[in-house]
């Protein structure tokens, strides 16, 4: 740390993670009274042309070529990964072993294996570490676990979760590296499974302790993407093999006993962001949408839903931005999500989530894979 207030972040990929993280940590601290001072110091990419267009464009204030030029430097004390799965274990590990902060991107790793070796490199560092889960900082959501937490609904019976896309409905859409096993890890199990499994964890505060699940790759083969198909290669050689699941669907029972459905899919038409949770308790029910964002569903006592606008100062984190009734964004949820973060490093307490909260929803994708490959009816997530 350079001194006392002002702390400086690597940020490792550029891409879609990258722009949104970059956005949050230039905003953070125009919104909220931090206790430091995050600087943009240095973007890694593998491209020193791209990634020069890319800090320029960001904000960022040096580039390096290698992340691991990026983890050396003495002006980083902040390591943020963007970049696909693969390459999680060995850039936080490396991070954490030279005495780095880390915040990691979702899911956190490829592997229940890769995971693991995280947790144990964050319990031995001195650095802090977080996982990415950014739709625990919607505003509705907190709230939605403030609800829980004061007991409005009673004892959860009824877990009920949805991520729902379109956005590789299209057969001729490119075989990207979110489609290649390699590089992803899984599908829409891992890439959007992922994040409804924290939230129906964080929510109800409970675990999701068995599965029992199905998955489905709807197109086997896709145009290979950009130069890789080569000049004059023959159709066959210009597509390749999706090696990932384009839908998943499992159900489950939460550690309270509540019984859970989830359902992740890239393929249902129409929808775009339909990142959906319903909760039903003994005493009520809650539901929320994200292509509605500012809007939290509640019922009490027996009755039907009503509309909570989550735009009022006491609501969580809203206080710091506009007036009630104008809305915010997906790009708040990453601001509130680096606030979070760096009052966690001012305090000296662990950031929420951990790389132990992130191993657990790994282990529940791992549990849905060898449910949907073996066929079995139900698999102990600790298995």
């Amino acid at each position: 740390m350079s001194d006392k207030t002002t702390i400086g972040v690597g940020m490792v990929g550029y891409a879609f993670m990258g722009r949104v993280h970059s956005q949050a940590w230039r905003s953070v601290g125009a919104f909220f009274d931090l206790p430091l001072t995050p600087r943009m110091a240095v973007l890694a990419g593998r491209s020193k042309e791209r990634t020069e267009a890319a800090a320029a464009q960001m904000g960022w204030d040096a580039v390096e070529t290698d992340w691991r030029e990026l983890v050396k430097r003495d002006d980083v004390q902040i390591v943020d990964i963007c970049t696909p799965g693969d390459s999680h274990a060995e850039i936080a590990i490396a991070a954490l072993e030279a005495g780095k902060h880390v915040i990691c991107e979702k899911p956190l790793a490829n592997t229940v294996a890769e995971a693991e070796a995280m947790v144990r490199a964050a319990a031995t560092a001195s650095g802090k570490s977080m996982v990415a889960f950014n739709y625990r900082r919607v505003p509705a959501v907190a709230l939605a676990r403030r609800f829980v937490e004061e007991g409005r609904l009673g004892e959860i019976r009824h877990v009920r979760a949805q991520y729902l896309q379109d956005w590789i409905v299209d057969p001729e859409f490119p075989l990207v590296w979110r489609l290649q096993k390699d590089k992803a890890g899984a599908g829409a199990l891992g890439d959007i499974g992922s994040h409804i499994v924290d939230a129906a964890e964080f929510i109800t505060g409970q675990h999701v302790a068995g599965v029992s699940g199905l998955t489905e790759t709807f197109i086997k083969e896709r145009p290979l993407a950009g130069e890789s198909a080569g000049l004059g290669a023959s159709r066959t050689e210009q597509t390749g093999e999706v090696t990932v699941d384009d839908a998943a669907l499992f159900i489950g029972r939460m550690s309270g006993g509540a019984l859970a459905s989830f359902e992740a899919t890239r393929f249902a038409t129409g929808r775009k962001n339909a990142m959906r949770i319903e909760i039903n308790g003994q005493l009520g029910s809650l539901a929320f949408d994200f292509e509605a964002m500012n809007e939290l569903w509640l019922s009490s006592g027996g009755g039907g839903f009503e509309r909570i606008l989550v735009t009022e100062p006491d609501h969580p984190y809203v206080g710091a931005w506009w007036p009630p009734g104008h809305g915010l964004g997906y790009e708040h949820t990453f601001t509130h999500e680096i606030k979070d973060f760096l009052e966690a490093l001012a305090t000296g307490t662990d950031p929420s989530p951990t790389f132990a909260d992130g191993l657990r929803v790994q282990r529940v994708l791992e549990a849905v894979e060898r449910s949907a490959a073996d066929g079995s009816r139900y698999t102990n997530v600790e298995d």
